[in-house]
């Protein structure tokens, strides 16, 4: 199997690329619009919205500046996102019989 993105070849049953980190086509999982931890510029809303629907958060960015500057409707619809998306879960790595602490 190939990577989509950056066409390196990959095991079959790999759910996602280990170089560019993206979810392989045959994956059928749920997507959740929620605010990535890397990436992001001031809260993570354009990077998310680019991630659910799969574009170029630049051309996202781009998008939502000129909804600001062509009215104050780019500015709420960003703050209600912010408030409103979650961000993306923290994942917790463990080597094989170390047992990882978890606070409550």
């Amino acid at each position: 199997m190939y990577c989509n993105y950056c066409g390196k070849s990959l095991p079959d049953d790999a759910l996602m690329c280990a170089y560019c980190g993206k979810r392989m086509g045959g994956v059928v999982a749920r997507k959740r619009l929620v605010r990535p931890r890397t990436g992001r510029k001031i809260a993570g809303v354009c990077a998310g919205v680019a991630e659910y629907f799969d574009l170029d958060v630049a051309l996202v960015r781009v998008t939502w500046l000129l909804c600001t500057l062509l009215g104050l409707a780019g500015i709420i619809a960003y703050i209600a996102a912010w408030i409103v998306v979650p961000e993306e879960p923290l994942l917790l790595t463990a080597s094989a019989g170390q047992q990882v602490p978890v606070s409550k």
